[in-house]
């Protein structure tokens, strides 16, 4: 079973790390038609390559990218069916959850136009749950039967349970992504200030969109329960997170928050942390409360307040939900384990294709 895997994706960004890596894992050649050249450039590099690759393979996967030209294309000098692993839509990213485009401008036009195309020349489309594939099929006018839903999961030889060393007695609350405002790190910060006097020390770590305002936030309160880390090595990243007694998923009350189950979230439990997130629709496809994970309510500091303290005090609880979700990120989210429904996709494919 070959496939090729195309366009100018970042193979190190982690969705494409656990596609690759699970299809390997199960059996797939895994061909590269990749390029790390844009424009006009990038698209001449992709056309050689796949000239010279196109007898070696029978399925093509657009993998995940912030470029929209890439499924177009592909199908323009490919005859093979054509995966596309669209993961987020740029149209509902800029204009209606971080609100940078106006609805009514050209750029908004462009970026929804470029998601309807991809949508209908893809002959399937990946996307990581129930809720956005709706999204999906709703805005763009696309048969629901033309998705299929891949977690977006995590890669288990970097994030994995592991003993470090924590520099304090205090009890580390451990945060990591874009301020952006699907995440709800205003919550966070808010959350942490009705937390001042407990013993409690956050660990943050990111930048993006909501900085500026989310540190004024933590100066107005006088914080000092926060470490603030604008940066650190994706390599180096799971270190932070098994210093942490705790993780936090995502707490914003954006439509978008509904639909998605973002990196951290599989990153938390692929290192055995017990997890805090905003119940959604989307958490839900894959969470149960107090097995697996401990919800709160969206966009409720006072809520995960009260959760992070009923964590902090239970060592029980703490104890199930961080057992509860490494259990599950075995059984659901390892890069072998996500990409099942694509395998089983690809065996039906390649069982009934004359091709084969």
């Amino acid at each position: 079973m070959k496939i090729c895997y195309f366009g100018d994706f970042n193979p190190d960004y982690s969705r494409n790390r656990v596609i690759i890596r699970g299809l390997r894992e199960n059996g797939v050649d895994v061909l590269f038609c990749h390029t790390s050249l844009r424009g006009w450039r990038g698209l001449a590099d992709l056309r050689n390559k796949y000239r010279s690759l196109k007898e070696q393979f029978d399925i093509v996967i657009v993998g995940y990218s912030d470029s929209r030209f890439m499924v177009p294309f592909a199908k323009l000098i490919s005859d093979k069916k054509i995966i596309w692993d669209a993961f987020y839509s740029l149209y509902d990213s800029w204009v209606w959850d971080r609100k940078l485009v106006s609805p009514k401008s050209l750029k908004a036009k462009y970026y929804w136009f470029s998601d309807w195309l991809s949508c209908k020349l893809a002959d399937v489309i990946l996307l990581d749950t129930s809720v956005h594939i709706d999204y999906f099929s709703k805005t763009f006018s696309t048969k629901n039967s033309k998705f299929i839903r891949v977690f977006v999961g995590t890669v288990d030889n970097m994030f994995y349970p592991r003993s470090i060393q924590k520099t304090s007695d205090k009890f580390l609350v451990h945060f990591h992504g874009n301020f952006i405002p699907l995440q709800g790190v205003e919550y966070i910060i808010r959350a942490a200030g009705l937390l001042s006097n407990d013993d409690i020390q956050f660990q943050i770590i990111g930048r993006g969109q909501d900085y500026e305002r989310i540190k004024k936030i933590a100066t107005d309160l006088n914080l000092e329960n926060i470490t603030w880390i604008d940066h650190v090595i994706y390599e180096e990243l799971p270190d932070y997170i098994n210093r942490a007694d705790i993780c936090l998923g995502i707490f914003g009350k954006t439509d978008k928050a509904q639909r998605v189950i973002p990196n951290k979230v599989y990153e938390a439990i692929a290192d055995a942390k017990a997890l805090i997130s905003a119940e959604t629709s989307a958490m839900r496809e894959l969470f149960t409360d107090r097995k697996d994970i401990l919800f709160c309510r969206l966009a409720d500091p006072r809520d995960l307040a009260d959760k992070i303290l009923e964590l902090k005090n239970s060592d029980e609880l703490r104890g199930k939900i961080t057992q509860g979700g490494y259990e599950l990120f075995k059984k659901m989210a390892t890069p072998s384990k996500t990409v099942l429904p694509l395998i089983n996709f690809l065996d039906l494919f390649f069982r009934h294709s004359p091709r084969i």
